[in-house]
C-alpha cells in the first residue's frame, strides 16, 4: 500500500527535484506538495507534477498553523519532508528575521502538526553551513556528523537552531526524525540568483559575471538528483534520530567554474567581473559521506564534470523556464494558470 508524503518547498529548486524522483521511483505514493511560492518558489516547475493523478499542490506557509493543521487533517500523511527554507545568504544578511520565523518557527508548526496526527516520519533538509566552514589550506579536513555547530550568517544560524529543535523533539517527545545535512546542490530548476544558473543566464547574455573577491571560496558540488536519492533512502531506511551528511566528493573553486561556464558557452572570460567579497563569506565546505555510505549504501553517482554539462544544457534547453524568473512574470503563473481551478475546487470542497 502506498504512502502519502507532503514535501514542503516542493516548488523550490530541490524540492521540486525531490517530488519528480518519488514520482518516478514511487509511483504508488501520494505526494502532497506544501509551498508558500515565495520569490524562489516557481509552480512552474511542477508543471508535469501537475498531470499526476498522485500529486497534489497546496499554497500554504509552514508557519501557518491553520493551514498546515487543515491539510493533516485531510491528508494524514505517513511521511513529512521539509525543503522550505528561505536559503539565500546574502537575503539573511540584509533581513535576518524571516529567515527566523520560516526556518524555525515553520519547522516547530510542522512537528507539532506530526505530533497530532501521528506520522513514520519527519525529515529536515539541513546544509552544511551550520559547520561553518574549513581552512584553505586543510583539503585532508572534512565535516562529519560529529562537527560542532558553527554558523557564519543568519542564514545558517537558523538552519542550526531549527536541527536542535528537530533533536529536541525526537528526545523530548519521541517524534521519529531525521536530519540530512547536505553541500551546495546544482542542476535542474535551481533559482537564477544561485551561481551556477546565475552564472549561465548572465553569459547568455553577455553581462557581467559578478565572482565574489578573487573566487576562491571552495564548495563541495552535489547534483541534486544524487542529493534526492540520498534523502529517500533516508526516510525509508534511515535510523530514527541520525543525522546523515550528503556531500559530492567534487569540491571547487568558484572561479574555476565560471570559467567553465565561460568555456561550455564561448564566452571571453573578460566578462569575469570581482566584486566586493560577502560578509563572513565561508571559506571551504566539503562533506564526508562516510556514514550514510555505511549505513545506507549511497553515494554520489556524478561527477562534476559530468553534471555541469548535463545542468548548462538543461538551461539551454529551458530558456522560457529562467527567462520569466528573471523578467519577473513567474510571480503572476499561479494566478494565471491555477487560480480559477484552485478557487472551484474549494467552492466544491
Amino acid at each position: 500500500m502506498g504512502k502519502t508524503i507532503i514535501v514542503t518547498g516542493g516548488a523550490g529548486f530541490i524540492g521540486a527535484n525531490f517530488v519528480y524522483l518519488q514520482l518516478a521511483e514511487h509511483p504508488e505514493d501520494r505526494i502532497v506538495c506544501l509551498d508558500k511560492l515565495t520569490y524562489a518558489g516557481n509552480l512552474a516547475t511542477l508543471d508535469e507534477a501537475m498531470k499526476n493523478p498522485n500529486f497534489r499542490f497546496v499554497k500554504a506557509d509552514i508557519c501557518d498553523r491553520e493551514a498546515v493543521d487543515q491539510l493533516f487533517a485531510e491528508e494524514h500523511p505517513d511521511i513529512v519532508v521539509n525543503f522550505a527554507a528561505e536559503s539565500h545568504v546574502d537575503r539573511s544578511i540584509e533581513n535576518p528575521g524571516i529567515f527566523l520565523q520560516t526556518n524555525i518557527i515553520g519547522t516547530q508548526v510542522l512537528m507539532d502538526a506530526c505530533r497530532k496526527y501521528g506520522i513514520e516520519r519527519y525529515h529536515q533538509v539541513s546544509t552544511d553551513e551550520v559547520y561553518g566552514d574549513l581552512p584553505l589550506d586543510r583539503p585532508d579536513l572534512f565535516f562529519t556528523e560529529q562537527t560542532p555547530l558553527h554558523t557564519s550568517s543568519p542564514y545558517s544560524s537558523s538552519k542550526a537552531a531549527a536541527d536542535l529543535l528537530v533533536n529536541a523533539y525526537n528526545r523530548t517527545y519521541g517524534l521519529p526524525t531525521t536530519i540530512s545535512r547536505c553541500s551546495n546542490n546544482y542542476g535542474p530548476y535551481q533559482f537564477p540568483e544561485k551561481l551556477i544558473p546565475l552564472m549561465i543566464a548572465n553569459a547568455l547574455a553577455d553581462k557581467p559575471l559578478p565572482v565574489y573577491g578573487e573566487g576562491l571560496n571552495v564548495r563541495d558540488w552535489l547534483y541534486v538528483e544524487d542529493h534526492c536519492k540520498a534523502i529517500d533512502l533516508i526516510i525509508r531506511k534511515g535510523r530514527v534520530g541520525e543525522v546523515y551528511n550528503i556531500g559530492g566528493h567534487n569540491e571547487m573553486k568558484n572561479i574555476d567554474i565560471v570559467k567553465i561556464i565561460c568555456e561550455a558557452l564561448d564566452k571571453p572570460e573578460s566578462l569575469i567581473t570581482h566584486v566586493t567579497d560577502r560578509k563572513g563569506h565561508d571559506m571551504r565546505y566539503a562533506i564526508d559521506p562516510t556514514f550514510i555510505h555505511n549505513e545506507l549504501g549511497w553515494l554520489p553517482e556524478t561527477m562534476f564534470k559530468d553534471g555541469i554539462k548535463k545542468t548548462i544544457e538543461w538551461y539551454l534547453d529551458n530558456k522560457a523556464w529562467w527567462e520569466n524568473i528573471i523578467s519577473g512574470e513567474y510571480q503572476n503563473y499561479f494566478q494565471k494558470m491555477y487560480g480559477e481551478r484552485l478557487a472551484g475546487a474549494e467552492e466544491k470542497a
